[in-house]
Parts: C-alpha cells; structure tokens; sequence
C-alpha cells in the first residue's frame, strides 16, 4: 500500500466528504479547516469568512488503488471550479475552490488538469481553482464529521456531473 494524503476545498466539506470517501481507494476522510491566518479556527469563526480558512477536506488514500489523478478529476465533477468563492447557494471565502498541494508532484499534477479541463471547455468559464501549498489542517467539530451519514436528509450542493 502506497498512503498518500490530500486536501481539498470546493464548497460545503459536507458534500465533498460524502462524494469523495466512497471511492474505492480512499482509506480516510477528515472534514476541517485549512488556509487561514488564525490559529485552532471554528466553525462559528470560519462562516464569518474573516479567517481566510476554507472548509476542506483531507483525504488519506492508498495510491495503489486509486491515483491522485483520478482524485483531481472527481474533485472537479463534483462542485463548479469556475465561481469565485461560492457553490451554489453558500458564498464566502470559506467555499472557495482550493487544492491544497502537498509536495510538487501534486502541483504539477493539478496544473496540468486545469489547463486540459480549460482546453476542453467542459466548463463555459475559466477554473478558478487556486493552487496553494498545504498548511495547518484543522479538524472541525466532531458534528461536522461524516455529517451526511449521520443525516441523509442534510444539505450538501455537490452532485457528480458528466
């Protein structure tokens, strides 16, 4: 097994953890906050949008079985990378589209399938996913951990698109 770790922000964490841990491959996901300024955020603190932090996800996965790429590619199907600091109906700095690289392998990686995914026009708008070097994570509260398990009826604004 080859564990690899990566962190992702497009939206509501909610939504993203629910998509994302039923990849064959994923072996663990922690909702949290990443990004920002302050130290030890909290939600009540990240949804004023003044921490600079975005809700992310961090995924530790098994490279053997699923590959970053692939990770990439589910990332960008599931929230709309061409809105600056919103996903559907949540706006804010906090659900701003973020990949959080971990070494330059990653970045490299990103780069290059944001600028297929631009060449494609898959979306009609330029992908303003921002690419920037991981830092602290911070795991949000324990409520907010696999919160669409908990509660199939909660919000989330992703969904799987062709």
């Amino acid at each position: 097994m080859k564990k690899q770790t990566t962190t992702l922000a497009g939206g509501c964490f909610w939504g993203m953890e629910d998509i994302l841990r039923a990849l064959p491959g994923v072996l663990d996901t922690t909702v949290g906050y990443t990004g920002g300024e302050s130290q030890n955020p909290t939600y009540t603190t990240v949804k004023t949008g003044t921490t600079n932090h975005a809700e992310s996800i961090q995924i530790d996965f098994d490279a053997d079985t699923v590959s970053y790429k692939e990770i990439l590619g589910l990332f960008f199907k599931m929230h709309d990378p061409t809105t600056e600091n919103r996903q559907g109906n949540d706006v804010g700095t906090q659900y701003r589209s973020v990949i959080f690289y971990h070494d330059d392998e990653q970045l490299k990686m990103a780069q290059e399938m944001i600028k297929a995914i631009n060449a494609s026009k898959v979306w009609p708008l330029p992908i303003v996913t921002q690419l920037i070097p991981s830092s602290k994570f911070y795991p949000a509260e324990a409520y907010h951990q696999d919160y669409l398990k908990k509660n199939p009826a909660g919000y989330t604004c992703h969904w799987v698109r062709n």
